[in-house]
């Protein structure tokens, strides 16, 4: 059985995203900071690969959240990742 989970731990994240070989990155927008972004594989063109520090001071400044799946219902490691809002 699949589920996915909420975090704001920054040390959480940053496990799951390197345990799969993923890129914390931006998409930068005309405002500050910019949309973030995981990076697998292949670097994506609108992607910027940036550094920790700077992904988690976008990621505090939004008020945002790390929503994550660890295993897909066939029990196979997931990337499924989104950003969502602070509850």
């Amino acid at each position: 059985m699949s589920s996915s989970e909420t975090t704001t731990d920054h040390h959480i994240i940053q496990e799951w995203v390197e345990a799969r070989d993923g890129r914390p990155s931006v998409i930068r927008t005309k405002g500050k900071g910019g949309v973030l972004r995981i990076d697998f594989g292949q670097p994506e063109d609108d992607f910027e690969e940036i550094g920790w520090d700077e992904f988690f001071k976008i990621f505090d400044e939004n008020k945002l959240a790390f929503l994550y799946q660890g295993e897909t219902k066939d029990g196979e490691t997931s990337s499924f990742n989104k950003f969502v809002e602070r509850q």
